[in-house]
């Protein structure tokens, strides 16, 4: 038998409105009730004054593997997971070749087995992901998805995405998907506004998303199955979100924290590391965003971890790839800006978004201290001032524009399974 005893901590799991001073156990790797005649050593960690949170769960990450492993390969992005207080993660299936067959997902849910955190795969909605013919579900979600999405991609086709729907309706999964309309977005590289003007760079409009936002609620309504919208960057899109959520629309949606952290005037000295898919926009769609995540019509954050190797950033801003890091980031951004700074989320809210809620989206056995769960926990310290040193990061991948950021806000040991697999 062995034995976790987290001593004089507060205990936040959303999932049971549980918020208190007491003491959590893991046994043999689940949470548990006080041993009554342990027989076995018990490790004793104490946590006075920190938060003892659900592990927590990023939805929406990119680790490269298979193909791409010069950017990253699935243990580094799962040590990058763990510095950054995650004990689960959903991988995206633009890898080389395309996770969009039975032989691909058992191939990367073999590897991902042997990580330090939980590692869960997504299928691709289409073949190679080109908008045209569906994958096979059915024999995707045998070798174990979560999910389906084509993201990086958008699929065009509205007759082939309501098929989809459908589709996904058979096997209860979730449609993931990556709200960009090309004939509107065309070549844009950044936010189409005055800082695309004065810097002679082509626009990416705001309609571009919420056009796709738009037909998904309509396609949700009408097939009555789930469709979550990923990575929202337009105030817009939040409204059209909101009002089909009044009306019980199976439809949500996502925040990165670069999209309410950083605007398009960030691009101003061309730095790459500032261009990302949808792009970075104004302030008020960020005081719209925050808006959205205070009402709940928002109510799942995540990175949309994206690495990409040095020699693949340094080049023209046109040319360069979409996409920055994120994993080690992002907790501390979310607690600085929504609960520090903004005041505009509790922590426990904060939690809830990182916990039950993605877990509930996606049907994962996670994001709860329930006795008889997994013991992944993280232990938060919420007032922790620190700095992101980008050189330090345990991705592969160091192209995020947060080097030399100051947070206020950081998960500070990552437990999973009962083991402490990142400790700062």
């Amino acid at each position: 038998m062995k034995i976790l005893h987290l001593i004089k901590g507060r205990i936040i799991d959303p999932a049971n409105t549980r918020d208190e001073t007491a003491d959590l156990w893991i046994v043999d790797g689940k949470i548990a009730e006080k041993p009554q005649r342990p027989d076995a050593e018990v490790e004793t960690i104490d946590a006075s004054g920190l938060v003892v949170a659900p592990g927590l769960i990023d939805g929406h990450v990119h680790f490269r593997e298979p193909g791409q492993s010069h950017k990253e390969t699935l243990a580094s992005g799962a040590r990058a997971a763990a510095a950054g207080g995650f004990t689960s993660v959903v991988c995206m299936p633009n890898t080389t070749p395309v996770a969009d067959n039975a032989g691909t997902i058992t191939l990367i849910r073999e590897k991902a087995a042997r990580a330090c955190v939980n590692i869960f795969t997504t299928g691709a909605i289409t073949k190679n992901i080109a908008g045209e013919e569906l994958a096979p579900y059915g024999a995707m979600v045998d070798a174990g998805i979560v999910a389906i999405t084509d993201d990086g991609h958008c699929i065009q086709n509205h007759e082939v995405m309501r098929r989809a729907v459908e589709y996904a309706r058979m096997f209860n999964l979730t449609v993931l998907d990556h709200c960009q309309d090309y004939s509107l977005v065309g070549p844009g590289i950044m936010h189409e506004g005055e800082w695309s003007l004065r810097l002679g760079l082509p626009g990416w409009p705001r309609m571009g998303e919420e056009l796709i936002v738009a037909r998904n609620i309509q396609l949700a309504e009408l097939c009555d199955s789930p469709i979550h919208c990923q990575h929202i960057s337009s105030g817009g899109s939040v409204a059209l979100l909101r009002e089909a959520r009044a009306r019980g629309v199976k439809i949500s949606g996502e925040v990165c924290p670069h999209h309410i952290a950083l605007t398009d005037n960030c691009l101003r000295g061309f730095d790459s590391n500032f261009k990302m898919n949808p792009p970075l926009r104004t302030a008020e769609d960020i005081d719209l965003i925050i808006a959205g995540l205070a009402d709940g019509t928002l109510d799942i954050l995540c990175s949309d971890h994206a690495p990409h190797a040095a020699y693949e950033k340094e080049v023209e801003l046109d040319v360069a790839p979409f996409g920055i890091t994120g994993l080690e980031t992002e907790f501390g951004l979310f607690c600085d800006i929504l609960v520090h700074q903004r005041k505009a989320l509790t922590l426990n809210k904060v939690i809830e978004m990182f916990t039950i809620n993605p877990a509930r989206l996606l049907s994962l056995d996670r994001g709860t201290l329930s006795l008889g769960a997994p013991g992944d926990v993280t232990l938060i310290d919420p007032n922790q001032e620190w700095t992101f040193d980008k050189e330090k990061s345990e991705s592969l991948s160091k192209n995020s524009p947060f080097h030399e950021t100051k947070m206020k806000g950081r998960a500070v040991r990552t437990i999973v399974g009962g083991e402490t697999v990142w400790a700062a």
